[in-house]
C-alpha cells in the first residue's frame, strides 16, 4: 500500500529523506568487495560496491593502509572484464585510493595496454590515472605515448593528455617542457577544448620566460585561435603582457589594444565580454579606449540573457567607481534594470546610476528606489545607502530629498548593520553638509524613540551630545534625550545623562534646566547613572546658575583622552592606592610595543653583579626605570619614546642582536638586546662599536658593556649619544659587536680562563624622522582639527612622482610621518584616484601635531599630495614640512 502523501509543515520526527547510502558501514562494504574476486564478475553488482566505497572515501572515512591495499588488489583483477561501464568506475576507485610506489606497478602494465587500445575511452581515461598515481621514474616511460596523445586525432584523448600534463607541471617540470613541439601543434587542432587545454599549457610552460610569453601571444593574436574559451584564455595572456609592458611613449598607444578592440566584434558573446572586461581593467585607460568597450557592455544590458545583463552591469558598476563619465551614455538602459526580476542585477544598476546620475536625475531616481527597496535583502540595503551617501554629497544641494530618503528607511524594518549604514550615512551628511546639520539631527532624535539597539543609541546621544549644543535651538533636543532616561536600559541611560551635561556645560541659559533634569537621575537603581550624575552636577556647580562653565571643566569631562586606551588599563591596574593620589600624566603615551619573543634560558644563570638583566622591557615605563637606574643616564631627565625592536642579524646566526632607540629630548640612547646560541662559548665584556661618520649632529657621551653573555641568556648593552636639543635629528649608524670570547667544557659547564678577543658586523641602524613623533590617535578628528586653530597651520603641495597605486603613496607618507592614522582614513578604496587620509601625533618636546593629507593622481602614475600641518607650535608644522620635502 502507498504511503500517504505528508505537507511539507507537517510534523513527523520519524519522516526522513531516502538516501541510496544510508546505514553504509566501512566493515561491511569491505566484506562486498569479494565480489571482485568471484569468477564469474557481475560488473552490476561491482559497479555498486565502487560507488559505496567512493561514497566512504569522499565523506572522509579512512582506509587503513592494510585495507586500502586489499580493496586494491581486489579492484586489479575487475581488469579482465570487458564492461565499459565497470571499467569506468575502476579507473575512478584507483584515482581515489592513490596507491603506492609499489602497488603502483601492479596496474601500470594494465593502464599501458588500454592507452594503446582502439578504444578512445579507454585511452583517455587511461591516460588520467596514469598521470594521476604515477611517479617520475615510470612517467620517463610513458612519456612517448603520452606525447602522442597529445597530438592524437581524437580530441577526447588529445584533452585527457593535455590536461595531465597540466597537473604534472606541478612535480615533473623539466620533463613536461619537453612537450613543447607537441603542445604547439595542439593549439592549432579545431577542437574547441583541444586548443584550449593546449593553450593553458603552453603559456604554464613558458610563464617564467617574459619574452617567451610575448612571442606566444604576439604570434597567437594574429588570428589563429578558433575557439571562444581559447580566445577568452588568449585575451587573459594578452592583458597581462599590456599590464607589464610600457606605454610607447611617444605615441601613448598600447601594445596589443588593438587585438582586444577586434575582440570586441567576435561572435561568441563570452569573447566578446572578456575583451570588454579586459578593456576597462587596464592600468590608466583613457576615455578613448574605454569607449568601444562601454559600447558593447550597454548592448548587454538589453540582452534577454540575465547572465549577460549581470556581468555587463556588474563591469560598468566597477568603471563607474573611476570613470563615471564615460557610463553615463548607459545611464537610460541601466534604469529599465531596476525593476529586473534578478535583484542582484536591479542592485548593481541603482548603485551605478546614483554613480553616475546628474543633478537633474536624482528625484527621478529617488522615487524609482523606494519602490525596489522593500524586494531586497539588508546586504543589497547598505551598498544603496553607501550609494546614496556618496551621490548627497557629490550634489550637497539635493541632501534634503535624500535625507529625508534615508530618515524614512530607517524607520522600516532592518538588521544592525544595515540600521548602522544608515545612522553612520546622516552622521557623516550632517558634518560635511553645514546645511543639513538639524533636519539630520531631527531624524536621529526621532529614531531613538524606538530604536531596538543599544550602541546604535549610544552613539546618536554622544553624537548629539558634540553637535547639538551648536545649533540654533538646542532645548528642542533636550526632551528627546531626557526620554531615554525613563525608557531605556543602563547603558543608554548613562549615555543620556553624560548628553544632557554637554549641553548643560556648552550652553549656559540651559543649565538650570539641565540641572534639575540631572538632580532626578541620582535616584536611579543603576550605579553608573547616579554616578555620572553625581559627577557633572558636582563638576559643573550644583546650584545651576546662569554662569558660564570653565574651559577647564569642559576640557575634563569631555575633552578627547590622548592616552591609549589599554596604556591607562595597565597603569589602574598597576597603581597602588595611596594618599597620593592617581596622576593621568603619568599614563605612557606611546603605542605598546611588542618585545623581542626570547627563548628560556636552560642553562643556570649567573647570580651577583655579573648577572645580566632580565629580557627587554616590553612597555615605556619598565624602559624609563630601567633607563633611569643606570647612573650615566639618569641625568637625560624624561624618556620621550621607546622604538619597537630593530633586528641588527638575520634569523638562525651565532649572535642574535637587536636595538630599541630610546628618545630623549637631548640625547638618544641605543639599548643592544644580544644572545648567544652558541652552547660551548662563554662572551665576556660585551660592547657595541658605533661609528657615527654619517651622522653629523650625534657624539658619543657614554657606553655601558655587558660584562658576561652566556649561552641562551639575553642581555643589554648600551651606547649614548648627545644631539641638539628638541630637534628631530638623522642620521645611520654603522655597528660592529666586540666581545672576548671563551670556551666552555660541556661537561662541566666551566670556561677557559684565557679567551680570544673577537668582532662581529652587524647591520646598519638609521634613526629617522618617524623616531620622534609618538603614535597619539584622538578620538573625534574634526573637533580636534577645529579647536587646534589655524594660528600655526602650514599648507603646501607636494609631487610624490610615479607610484603603483594611490594606497603606496599613502603608507608610504605614514611610515616617513610615523603617526597615527585616524578614523580608518588608512586605507584607501579600491580603483580611488583620490583620497584623504587624517593623522595625528606628538612631537618631541610633548607638542600636539595633526595633519590632513589630500592624494590624487596627476596623470597614469603621478600622485600629488596637498598637506596640511596643525600643531601648537609652528616651529613644528614647519618641521613636518621639512620631513616630508626631504623625505
Amino acid at each position: 500500500m502507498a504511503q500517504p502523501l505528508v505537507k511539507k509543515d507537517d510534523d513527523r520526527d520519524d519522516e526522513v529523506d531516502y538516501s541510496p547510502f544510508l546505514g553504509i558501514e566501512k566493515g561491511a562494504v569491505l566484506q562486498e568487495a569479494r565480489v571482485f574476486n568471484d569468477p564469474q564478475l557481475d560488473p552490476r553488482r561491482c559497479s555498486q560496491v565502487i560507488t559505496k566505497l567512493l561514497y566512504l572515501l569522499n565523506q572522509g572515512e579512512t582506509f587503513t593502509k592494510v585495507e586500502a591495499t586489499e580493496v586494491f588488489f581486489a579492484v586489479t583483477k575487475l581488469f579482465q572484464s570487458r564492461d565499459m561501464g565497470l571499467r569506468r568506475m575502476v579507473y575512478v576507485i584507483i584515482k581515489e585510493l592513490s596507491p603506492s610506489a609499489d602497488e603502483v606497478i601492479i596496474v601500470t602494465s594494465s593502464l599501458m595496454k588500454d592507452m594503446t587500445s582502439k578504444t578512445d575511452m579507454y585511452r583517455a581515461n587511461a591516460i588520467r590515472v596514469l598521470c594521476r598515481i604515477t611517479d617520475g621514474t615510470l612517467l620517463t616511460q610513458i612519456e612517448r605515448y603520452l606525447k602522442q596523445a597529445i597530438v592524437d586525432k581524437n580530441p577526447v584523448v588529445a584533452s585527457a593528455a593535455l590536461v595531465s600534463g597540466i597537473h604534472l607541471l606541478q612535480t615533473n617540470r623539466e620533463i613536461v617542457k619537453r612537450w613543447s613541439n607537441e603542445v604547439q601543434e595542439a593549439v592549432q587542432s579545431r577542437a574547441a577544448l583541444v586548443q584550449f587545454h593546449a593553450l593553458a599549457l603552453l603559456h604554464q610552460i613558458r610563464q617564467n620566460d617574459r619574452l617567451a610569453v610575448n612571442k606566444l601571444v604576439s604570434s597567437l593574436t594574429r588570428g589563429s585561435v578558433r575557439s571562444p574559451l581559447a580566445q577568452c584564455l588568449l585575451i587573459r595572456y594578452t592583458s597581462q603582457v599590456i599590464q607589464e609592458s610600457t606605454n610607447d611613449t611617444q605615441t601613448g598607444d598600447r601594445p596589443f589594444y588593438d587585438f582586444l578592440e577586434g575582440c570586441l566584434r567576435h561572435k561568441a558573446e563570452m569573447v566578446i565580454f572578456e575583451a570588454a572586461r579586459a578593456i576597462t581593467e587596464l592600468n590608466g585607460v583613457t576615455s578613448r579606449e574605454l569607449t568601444p568597450a562601454i559600447t558593447v557592455l550597454q548592448l548587454f544590458l538589453s540582452s534577454s540573457k540575465p547572465v549577460l545583463r549581470f556581468a555587463a552591469v556588474r563591469t560598468l558598476n566597477k568603471v563607474a567607481m573611476s570613470h563615471p563619465t564615460a557610463v553615463t551614455n548607459c545611464n537610460i538602459d541601466m534604469e529599465s534594470l531596476i525593476s529586473d526580476q534578478n535583484r542582484s542585477i536591479a542592485t548593481l544598476a541603482i548603485t551605478t546610476l546614483l554613480k553616475t546620475g546628474n543633478e537633474s536625475s536624482v528625484d527621478r531616481l529617488m522615487k524609482q528606489i523606494t519602490n525596489f527597496m522593500s524586494d531586497i535583502a539588508d546586504e543589497f540595503k547598505i551598498v544603496v545607502v553607501d550609494a546614496i551617501r556618496s551621490l548627497c554629497l557629490k550634489f550637497p544641494l539635493k541632501h534634503r530629498s535624500l535625507m529625508n530618503f534615508l530618515s524614512n528607511i530607517l524607520r522600516e524594518e532592518g538588521g544592525f548593520e544595515y540600521k548602522k549604514a544608515i545612522v553612520d550615512s546622516i552622521v557623516i551628511l550632517i558634518r560635511d553638509i553645514p546645511e543639513a546639520k538639524e533636519s539630520g539631527l531631527l531624524h536621529l532624535c526621532e529614531f531613538i524613540e524606538d530604536c531596538e539597539f543599544t550602541y546604535l543609541s549610544t552613539q546618536i546621544l554622544h553624537f548629539l551630545g558634540i553637535e547639538g549644543p551648536k545649533t540654533s535651538d538646542p532645548s528642542k533636543y533636550i526632551r528627546y534625550i531626557y526620554n531615554r532616561v525613563h525608557l531605556e536600559n543602563a547603558t543608554v541611560r548613562a549615555g543620556a545623562v553624560s548628553t544632557l551635561a554637554k549641553f548643560g556645560a556648552m550652553v549656559d541659559g540651559l543649565k538650570p534646566r539641565i540641572f534639575v533634569l540631572l538632580r532626578r537621575c541620582l535616584f536611579d537603581n543603576d550605579d553608573e547613572v547616579r554616578d555620572r550624575a553625581t559627577l557633572y552636577l558636582n563638576t559643573l556647580g550644583g546650584d545651576g546658575a546662569v554662569v558660564e562653565t570653565d574651559e577647564g571643566v569642559k576640557e575634563f569631562l569631555f575633552g578627547s583622552l590622548d592616552v591609549p586606551l589599554v596604556n591607562l588599563e595597565n597603569s589602574l591596574k598597576n597603581y597602588d592606592p595611596s594618599e597620593k593620589a592617581f596622576d593621568i600624566n603619568s599614563v605612557p603615551k606611546d603605542v605598546k610595543t611588542q618585545p623581542l619573543a626570547e627563548k628560556k634560558a636552560t642553562s643556570k644563570k649567573p647570580t651577583g653583579l655579573g648577572a645580566p638583566p632580565p629580557g627587554p622591557p616590553s612597555t615605556v615605563d619598565a624602559y624609563e626605570k630601567l633607563l633611569s637606574s643606570i647612573p650615566e643616564f639618569a641625568s637625560f631627565g624624561k624618556l620621550f619614546k621607546s622604538s619597537a625592536p630593530v633586528e641588527l642579524t638575520e634569523a638562525e646566526t651565532e649572535y642574535a642582536v637587536n636595538v630599541v632607540k630610546h628618545i630623549f629630548d637631548g640625547h638618544v640612547v641605543f639599548q643592544y638586546n644580544c644572545s648567544n646560541t652558541i652552547p660551548e662559548q662563554l662572551l665576556e665584556n660585551v660592547t657595541v662599536i658605533v661609528d657615527a661618520s654619517e651622522a653629523e649632529e650625534f657624539a658619543e657621551v657614554d657606553s655601558k658593556p655587558l660584562r658576561q653573555l652566556p649561552y641562551d641568556s639575553p642581555g643589554q648593552t648600551f651606547v649614548a649619544f648627545e644631539k641638539p636639543e628638541g630637534v628631530s635629528a638623522v642620521g645611520k649608524f654603522s655597528n660592529m659587536l666586540r666581545f672576548i670570547v671563551k670556551e666552555v667544557d660541556p661537561s662541566t659547564g666551566e670556561a677557559e680562563d684565557d679567551g680570544v678577543e673577537d668582532e662581529y658586523q652587524l647591520e646598519d641602524l638609521e634613526l629617522v624622522a618617524a623616531d620622534y613623533m609618538l603614535k597619539v590617535g584622538v578620538s573625534n578628528f574634526r573637533n580636534a582639527w577645529e579647536s587646534m586653530g589655524v594660528d600655526f597651520e602650514h599648507v603646501d603641495e607636494y609631487g610624490l612622482g610615479p607610484r603603483d597605486s594611490l594606497a603606496e603613496a599613502v603608507n608610504a607618507v605614514i611610515n616617513l610621518l610615523g603617526m597615527q592614522p585616524c578614523e580608518g582614513t588608512e586605507v584607501v578604496p579600491p580603483n580611488s584616484r583620490s583620497h584623504t587620509c587624517l593623522l595625528s601625533g606628538v612631537y618631541i618636546g610633548n607638542v600636539k601635531v595633526l595633519v590632513r593629507l589630500q592624494f590624487g593622481l596627476d596623470g597614469p602614475k603621478d600622485v600629488a599630495m596637498k598637506l596640511a600641518v596643525r600643531s601648537e607650535d609652528e616651529t613644528v608644522s614647519d618641521a613636518i614640512h621639512e620631513i616630508v620635502a626631504s623625505g
